[in-house]
């Protein structure tokens, strides 16, 4: 009788570990692909599509003695900030904040 528990485990253990291996393949494969599929998220989820490139000039003397710019790309006043950032880093972890420039103080 030991020696069929003994059999019993040594079988549990195989299935185990073929199970556990087949497991990790699955997951190395995938990051794989994953990683050489091409596909990468995307920053501008909807602003200005159609356009080749989003592009935007000021100038420096337009410009008031402050001005805040979205580099989250979430704001609805694009490219001036809104504060989408804040709920776009409590959803995602990141850590995005608004471009601010500002006058010298004499």
């Amino acid at each position: 009788s030991h020696m069929s528990v003994f059999c019993f485990t040594a079988e549990l253990v195989a299935a185990i570990g073929v199970t556990a291996g087949a497991t990790a393949a699955g997951i190395l494969l995938f990051q794989y692909l994953s990683k050489g599929s091409g596909v990468k998220p995307k920053v501008n989820l909807d602003l200005q599509k159609d356009d080749p490139k989003v592009v935007h000039a000021f100038d420096i003397e337009d410009l008031g003695d402050k001005a805040v710019y979205c580099r989250c790309w979430r704001s609805k006043k694009f490219p001036y900030c809104d504060g989408a950032h804040a709920k776009h880093n409590e959803e995602t972890g990141d850590n995005v904040g608004p471009l601010i420039m500002k006058r010298k103080e004499a």
